[in-house]
């Protein structure tokens, strides 16, 4: 099973969010840590942060950010490493399900409530994404 590394200086950031952003955060953060202990690989998923927003990685996996941007008060967003074809397969699996950021995110409003089972999907595709890059679809 995955072997995670938690970082208490995300916690620090995440609660100088507002409510209900924050625990909207923490949510989208327990649901990495769910789909990253369901994955089959024994690997180490690491908590770090980057551009000091919480950031998730694997060695075999590309980087996933969560954020909440007090130039966009009422979204948040996990990010996805522009350079791969995680968001443009999102986009073809879930084309009702999820509001994209161009190649990069998928948006939140406070409000929304969160696909699970569709979000872990995508999680667990950019957990393992260079594993699976090589397949259509990366394989869904």
């Amino acid at each position: 099973t995955m072997n995670i590394i938690e970082n208490s200086d995300v916690i620090n950031v995440l609660n100088q969010y507002p409510e209900p952003m924050r625990q909207k955060l923490l949510f989208l953060r327990q649901l990495i840590f769910e789909t990253a202990s369901d994955m089959p690989d024994s690997q180490t998923l690491e908590e770090t942060l980057k551009w000091n927003e919480p950031a998730y990685q694997t060695h075999n996996g590309s980087t996933l950010r969560i954020a909440w941007k007090k130039s966009a008060p009422h979204q948040y967003a996990m990010y996805f490493h522009c350079k791969t074809k995680l968001v443009d397969t999102f986009k073809e699996l879930y084309p009702e399900t999820f509001r994209f950021e161009g190649n990069r995110a998928i948006i939140f409003y406070e409000n929304d409530a969160i696909p699970v089972t569709e979000i872990k999907h995508c999680i667990s595709l950019s957990l393992s994404y260079h594993t699976v890059k090589h397949f259509p679809l990366l394989g869904a």
